[in-house]
C-alpha cells in the first residue's frame, strides 16, 4: 500500500489558503441535517476563514447560527465562508486582523456587539505551527509568537466576551492530540497546546457558577490549510498514516463535535476535552 495520502504540496505562509489546496477540504457533509440547535446563537470563531473554522462556521449556519469569521490575511477564504454560511440562510461578519494583539481581541468583542447585539459561543481556534528538527533551532521571536497567536489570543478573546457571555453560553477551544502524546518536532506548538489544557479546565472551575462551560476539542491529523504550510511535500503526501485509521480527518468529521459542545446537549459537560483523533487511545 502506498504511504501517499495526497498529492505532495507546500505553501510558503502561514496559515496558509484552503482554495490552494489539493484536493480541497471537506467542511461539511451533504448528509448533515440541522435541528435548529443553535438557533439564533451568535458565535465568534477565530481562523474561521478555512479548515476547522471553516466546517464550525457552517455547520453552526445550518444549525441556526450567526457567525463572525476571524481571520489574519486569507481573505478570499474568509469570503468564501462568509459565501457559505449566507447559503444556509444566516449572516456572517468578516473581520480581519491578528488575534495576537489585546487590542484587535476586544474590538472583535465590540464589533460583534454593534453588529449582532449579544455574544453566545466563543471559538478559540487560530493557531499556527512550525516543524523543527531541533529545539535549539526555534528563533525566540517565534517563539513568542507561537504563544501569542496560540494560547495568548484564547486569554485576550474569553477576557474580552465573558461580560458579555451568560447562563448557557459557552466557550470552546481547539487543542490537539500533541497536547496528550508530544510531538518531536512542533515543540513551540505542543507546547501551547498543552497550556490550552490547562486554561480549559480551570477557566472552566471559575465560571461553574455562572453556568458557562468551557470545553476542548483534541483533533488528530486533519487536512487543513495549516499542513501544507507547515510541512515539506514529502511529509505532506504521508499526512495522516500514523494513526490507526490511515488516514487523515475532514474538517467535516470534526464540525459537528463543535455543535454538540455550544448546544443544550452537552449542558453536562464543562472541563472536557473531546478526542477526535483516527483512533489513537489515549489515558487522560
Amino acid at each position: 500500500m502506498s504511504d501517499q495520502h495526497q498529492p505532495p504540496q507546500h505553501q510558503d505562509k502561514q496559515p496558509g489558503d484552503e482554495h490552494a489546496m489539493r484536493p480541497e477540504p471537506e467542511y461539511i457533509r451533504e448528509s448533515y441535517r440541522g435541528a435548529d440547535k443553535l438557533l439564533d446563537k451568535v458565535a465568534i470563531i477565530t481562523g474561521g476563514d478555512s479548515g476547522i473554522g471553516r466546517s464550525v462556521a457552517v455547520h453552526y449556519a445550518r444549525e441556526g447560527a450567526d457567525s463572525v469569521i476571524v481571520h489574519l490575511k486569507e481573505t478570499k477564504d474568509a469570503e468564501e465562508t462568509k459565501r457559505l454560511v449566507e447559503a444556509e440562510g444566516r449572516r456572517c461578519l468578516v473581520l480581519k486582523g491578528d488575534v495576537a494583539a489585546p487590542a484587535f481581541c476586544r474590538e472583535i468583542v465590540k464589533r460583534t456587539l454593534d453588529h449582532f447585539g449579544k455574544i453566545n459561543i466563543v471559538i478559540n481556534n487560530a493557531a499556527e505551527q512550525y516543524d523543527w528538527d531541533d529545539i535549539t533551532e526555534i528563533p525566540d521571536d517565534q517563539l513568542l509568537r507561537t504563544f501569542q497567536t496560540n494560547i495568548f489570543s484564547h486569554f485576550y478573546l474569553s477576557k474580552s466576551a465573558l461580560p458579555h457571555l451568560s447562563e448557557g453560553d459557552t466557550i470552546i477551544a481547539t487543542s490537539s492530540i500533541n497536547a496528550f502524546k508530544g510531538n518531536d518536532t512542533l515543540i513551540d506548538y505542543t507546547a501551547t497546546k498543552g497550556a490550552i489544557q490547562g486554561l480549559v479546565r480551570s477557566l472552566a472551575m471559575s465560571l461553574m457558577d455562572r453556568g458557562i462551560r468551557v470545553n476542548a476539542i483534541a483533533p488528530g491529523p486533519v487536512w487543513t490549510p495549516l499542513i501544507p504550510a507547515s510541512f515539506e511535500d514529502e511529509k505532506v503526501a504521508s499526512f495522516g498514516g500514523q494513526v490507526p485509521m490511515k488516514r487523515a480527518g475532514q474538517p467535516s468529521e470534526m464540525g459537528p463535535a463543535y455543535v454538540y459542545l455550544a448546544c443544550e446537549e452537552s449542558s453536562y459537560m464543562s472541563g472536557q476535552t473531546m478526542h477526535l483523533n483516527g483512533g489513537v487511545i489515549l489515558n487522560t
